[in-house]
């Protein structure tokens, strides 16, 4: 029997033990400011890459436009 190397969301165990190495690295007074950032990152690359997205729709939506121009001109 193989065994696979599957990583998936950390339990209550790991959980904890991030937790209390992120205690030990940063002090528990600076975790509170540490997790603002850290939501705060997150929310602005959701944001940036919300806005690629949407920019990729529009030029594949404009190149399909200008396809069927140019088959509807022939």
């Amino acid at each position: 029997m193989t065994a696979s190397l599957v990583i998936g969301m950390p339990g209550g165990t790991e959980l904890l033990a991030i937790l209390a190495i992120a205690i030990l690295l940063f002090g528990a007074n600076k975790l509170p400011g540490l997790a603002r950032s850290s939501g705060q990152a997150i929310g602005e690359f959701k944001k940036g890459r919300d806005q690629i997205e949407r920019e990729i729709r529009e030029t594949v939506q404009e190149s399909s436009e200008i396809a069927e121009e140019r088959t509807g001109d022939e």
